[in-house]
């Protein structure tokens, strides 16, 4: 005996065809529509992503620990702080890097020994009158 398939029953054929479209959308699900329904026209709120202002643009400039230490962030001011030889502008990170912040000693100064050391002490901090810390003494470690 044999398998044989009757399709003369309309559930066999119903069922058949149920199974092949079940399969069917298993092996190739629907894509997704990615197109907008419309195209909108008028911005009433606008985008919220957009910044409500850019930042100011700031050109190639040699910093010393004498200039940097006026970027502070006391006042509402710019936040700078040294890391390696590099300066970065951390004011979007006021609530860290602020005068109440947690790494609030490091905005305006040369902050490589103490992030090397993962220590928040002063003395890890460059001294104004000096240039900034090369880190010639860390090991590889640090």
């Amino acid at each position: 005996m044999g398998l044989s398939l009757d399709f003369g029953t309309p559930i066999n054929t119903a069922l058949l065809v149920y199974i092949l479209y079940s399969v069917q959308k298993i092996i190739f699900p629907p894509l997704p529509d990615l197109a907008p329904k419309s195209v909108p026209t008028e911005f009433k709120d606008g985008y919220s992503w957009m910044p409500k202002s850019h930042p100011p643009t700031l050109l190639y400039q040699t910093y010393t620990p004498k200039t940097l230490v006026k970027y502070d962030g006391k006042d509402g001011g710019r936040i700078l702080l040294a890391i390696s030889g590099m300066v970065f502008d951390v004011t979007a990170g006021r609530n860290f890097y602020g005068p109440d912040g947690m790494y609030g000693n490091f905005a305006g100064r040369d902050a490589s020994r103490g992030m090397a050391k993962q220590s928040f002490a002063v003395e890890m901090l460059t001294p104004i009158d000096q240039p900034l810390d090369k880190l010639e003494d860390l090991d590889q470690e640090e």
